[in-house]
């Protein structure tokens, strides 16, 4: 079990090893010609030269070299090349529509990876529960698909949202498992995280943004809306909540965005950096010691927060819909009441 264990950690590795060691840290050598003393002194001198600053010829020195930073930046920014480093690598077509580009990118491709892998396992999933007993328990993928939407529908969207929580259920349970699938295609070699993309998490909160306020209107009307939105206060405050109530409502899914942006794109540079420091140092030793057992490990803690990342997405857009569709003294202050007379 350990040998299986530890060969499936170094298959891995092994590959983010291969496609960091590809890249050469050191400027490459140009071939110069050779300048005879004649030449020289013929050679005509422009007037700037003299001033030229030591900067400059710092600067051409290392042009063309590659810093580690740049490439962790390459590894992380969406961009029109997919990389198999040490294979090759496959250009993505450009496309502009109107003024528009429309250019399908790698995170492009994780998007529809992960929209037909949620499609694919949904619908196995789904099969194998029907064709499944009533005294017999689903297996496998099955199982554990039943158990991801029990308890988002029971501890998360019940508690939260309430009365009626079942219509929000579809949006909920595409968010969570998108968002999973997303956050797990960025662990595998040659993989890529959307989600890691600023772009792609705004629109996932946007959507959040639109069901919240479309629910809002629809439970309270557009009177109860406004309502709302002076938070129960006397009308000479009303000049200071509304405005507070409108940036509150876009606050929300900003904090959404920025949440799940930042969470998984620091693992990656986590990752990425610890496994420069040994390049940088050129040590085996800090290699075997420090960059690859600290990089196993913030592995197998992305692994997790891959999982909770979509589950705290969910819960909070969970959260943002209930808040908006309460009703003053629902059915929750009721059942308060209730229990206080027993």
């Amino acid at each position: 079990m350990r040998k299986k264990a530890i060969s499936r950690i170094l298959a891995l590795v092994v590959p983010v090893l291969l496609s960091l060691n590809s890249h050469a840290f050191a400027a490459p050598v140009e071939e110069q010609t050779p300048v005879t003393q004649a030449a020289v002194a013929t050679a005509p001198v422009a007037p700037s030269a003299e001033a030229a600053p030591a900067e400059a010829e710092a600067a051409h020195a290392t042009e063309g070299e590659e810093k580690p930073g740049d490439l962790i930046m390459h590894h992380i920014l969406d961009n029109h090349t997919y990389a198999f480093e040490p294979f090759g690598e496959v250009h993505l077509p450009r496309l502009e529509v109107a003024g528009y580009d429309i250019s399908i990118t790698k995170h492009v491709v994780m998007i529809w990876l992960a929209a037909i892998l949620v499609v694919i396992t949904a619908t196995a999933a789904g099969s194998s529960i029907k064709k499944s007993s009533a005294n017999k328990a689903p297996k496998g993928i099955a199982n554990v698909f039943e158990s991801l939407v029990d308890f988002i529908s029971n501890d998360v969207a019940k508690p939260n949202i309430g009365h009626g929580y079942e219509k929000f259920l579809p949006y909920l349970l595409t968010v969570f498992f998108f968002i999973l699938f997303c956050n797990l295609l960025g662990l595998i070699p040659y993989g890529a995280t959307a989600t890691g993309n600023v772009n792609v998490t705004l629109t996932l909160a946007t959507f959040t943004f639109i069901v919240t306020q479309v629910s809002a209107f629809r439970a309270h009307g557009v009177v109860g809306y406004m309502k709302h939105l002076t938070a129960g206060t006397h009308w000479a405050l009303w000049i200071i909540m509304v405005p507070i109530e409108i940036l509150g409502q876009f606050t929300k899914p900003f904090a959404l965005t920025i949440r799940l942006f930042a969470n998984m794109t620091a693992g990656h540079i986590i990752i990425l950096s610890l496994f420069f420091i040994s390049f940088i140092l050129k040590s085996y030793i800090v290699a075997v010691a420090v960059s690859i057992p600290f990089a196993i490990f913030i592995y197998l803690l992305e692994l997790f927060v891959a999982f909770l990342q979509a589950f705290v997405f969910t819960m909070l857009s969970a959260l943002f819909i209930g808040l908006a569709t309460a009703h003053e003294g629902g059915h929750d202050g009721h059942e308060l009441e209730a229990s206080g007379h027993h």
